[in-house]
């Protein structure tokens, strides 16, 4: 079959947010507000910031705004892999980090039990569901990189399991897997959407008030406060917390920090019972396979496999724009991945097709820092793995604005901050000699040029 043809039905909208569901928006903010605690930013960052300042003292009187609607951006067009890495996998946080990587390590498995215990607290229905994950080798070389890996992560304890060709396949049959490594507990799946309206609820059930469609357009200083500016009104707030990630910060001198970088992803239709047995996946595993330019792929609650990743698009001059929500070409190239991976599933069609920006900075995890004097907190640049971090990253904001000496504070990780992006144009032209690099490797089995051996000794990198 051409792949083509299995895109004929597919409907150019995040599968998670195409939900009669859906939660109705709150109303825009007109007039002023005055507050505690204001956080911006509708995700998960946000939300979680809000809801986790509520449990440490309910009577702090919280104000949220969303420029959009809550879940609009990221936070409801992911693939749903709920981490308890902080660091972007171990390879990364072992190399930028070795010294502290335990407590990492173990600050991101306390962080993921925590949001688990969350999701039972508040009856988020969100279909969580803590399967873990396999990284997947789809060619030789990469089965020896994971044997590596694996005995670092055993080093460190982990909880990891590899997988020969045989099992692999056992688990998830596909012609094109040489093995894998299991991570049993370390991921767990959810309905990103439905997370973010869970905790919309359940922030407004502790007395957070959420303003959707009022974007923040600027901050100032205001005697002992501060003044945030809206389209209708202001807030003036004593503290703020910026939960905008990929978007512009209000506070300037962030920007250079991150850039946007577009993601892509399809939805299948539902398998059928014959289609599920002839690819196993019985664990409902995770799955992301190992190449630089990578895929992830999971079933959802209703059976379909989300297929995305691969292509990371830098918009030119690394300008957002709503046009680069969507990418034909990807979706196509998407398609023939797909079925190359399952040829066994020829016939299958997507129902669903969309992209959103990721917030990238250099380190590929997230950065802290505060401003106006320690009244305001920012956390940005997950590089697309926010869904179990953001929640540490609020906790890392609420202990920064209240000027406490934690665990999570005295943290290097927390301390510094990557290297920031050049300007344009250089960013363009790195970030497009970093993709070609990239690509190269994968077809030189993982060797890196100089300019990717570079970057590495730079501290500087792309991930997609």
């Amino acid at each position: 079959m051409d792949p083509a043809r299995s895109l004929a039905d597919v409907q150019p909208t995040p599968y998670w947010l195409d939900d009669p569901g859906r939660p109705r928006p709150e109303a825009a903010l007109a007039g002023e507000e005055s507050c505690d605690l204001l956080v911006v930013g509708g995700g998960y960052s946000g939300l979680w910031t809000a809801l986790l300042a509520k449990e440490r003292d309910p009577g702090r009187d919280v104000v949220l705004l969303e420029g959009t609607e809550t879940g609009w951006a990221a936070s409801g067009r992911n693939g749903g892999f709920c981490a308890a890495s902080l660091t972007h996998g171990a390879a990364n946080g072992l190399a930028r980090w070795p010294g502290e990587f335990d407590t990492l390590q173990e600050l991101g498995d306390r962080n993921l039990d925590a949001i688990e215990a969350a999701v039972d607290r508040y009856a988020l229905d969100c279909e969580f569901e803590r399967t873990g994950e396999i990284d997947v080798a789809t060619a030789a070389y990469q089965y020896d990189e994971l044997c590596e890996a694996a005995e670092q992560a055993r080093a460190h304890g982990l909880d990891v399991e590899l997988l020969d060709r045989d099992r692999m396949r056992a688990e998830v049959d596909s012609p094109t897997f040489h093995g894998g490594l299991l991570d049993r507990r370390g991921v767990a799946l959810v309905n990103p959407a439905k997370l973010v309206w869970g905790l919309k609820r359940a922030a407004t059930a502790a007395g957070v008030r959420i303003y959707e469609h009022t974007p923040a357009t600027a901050m100032v200083r205001h005697r002992a406060a501060m003044a945030v500016r809206t389209p209708y009104g202001r807030v003036l707030a004593h503290q703020v917390a910026l939960g905008t990630n990929v978007f512009p910060s209000l506070v300037r001198r962030v920007r250079p920090y991150t850039v946007p970088v577009y993601d892509y992803a399809l939805t299948t239709e539902p398998l059928s019972e014959a289609q599920l047995d002839a690819i196993g996946w019985r664990g409902r595993q995770g799955l992301g396979d190992s190449a630089n330019q990578f895929h992830y792929f999971r079933l959802t609650a209703d059976n379909r496999i989300l297929w995305g990743g691969y292509d990371a698009i830098y918009p030119r001059g690394g300008r957002m724009r709503a046009e680069y929500d969507h990418r034909p070409e990807t979706y196509l190239r998407l398609a023939r991945h797909f079925f190359t991976c399952f040829p066994q599933l020829e016939g299958l069609r997507f129902s669903h097709a969309w992209g959103g920006a990721i917030d990238t900075c250099t380190r590929f995890s997230a950065f802290f820092g505060t401003a106006h004097g320690g009244r305001v907190a920012y956390a940005a640049g997950y590089t697309g793995l926010g869904v179990g971090a953001t929640r540490f990253g609020a906790e890392v904001m609420l202990d920064l604005l209240l000027g406490a000496s934690t665990e999570r504070t005295g943290l290097e990780m927390v301390r510094r901050k990557p290297l920031p992006f050049p300007p344009e144009p250089f960013t363009t032209a790195g970030i497009g000699l970093t993709k070609w690099s990239l690509a190269r490797a994968d077809e030189s089995e993982g060797r890196r040029n100089l300019w990717l051996r570079a970057m590495d000794r730079a501290g500087l990198g792309f991930d997609s």
